[in-house]
């Protein structure tokens, strides 16, 4: 069964996905711009689409990945900002329980034509 924990460590990707990636698309992506990092390590790693609306959560869980998607109807998602100590947004479990129950701080945004 796949759950978040605080025993998990929890990595943001820096840029922004097209959110018509899968399993394989993110997995490029980490094993090619996340060098330091293994995509089969249990390590739960979030990507968010350009508008910030959608995120993408991949993890192995032993015997495969397990890829989650949530899209918001209205505003978009608050990022953390970026620890340049680290050279990566490892965040915390608090974060992503936030992320998951939709608590996360949500920016309206009105579109202008």
């Amino acid at each position: 069964m796949y759950s978040l924990t605080s025993a998990n460590r929890y990595y943001l990707y820096q840029g922004f996905v097209r959110m018509n990636l899968g399993i394989d698309g993110l997995f490029k992506i980490i094993r090619s711009e996340m060098k330091d990092l293994s995509p089969v390590s249990g390590d739960i790693f979030l990507f968010f689409g350009k508008n910030r609306q959608s995120v993408k959560i991949l993890r192995w869980d032993g015997d495969g990945f397990l890829l989650y998607y949530k899209r918001l109807e209205g505003g978009s998602f608050e990022l953390p900002t970026f620890n340049p100590n680290t050279g990566n947004y490892e965040i915390s479990y608090r974060f992503v329980f936030y992320l998951k129950w939709s608590v996360i701080k949500v920016c309206t945004v009105e579109k202008t034509f």
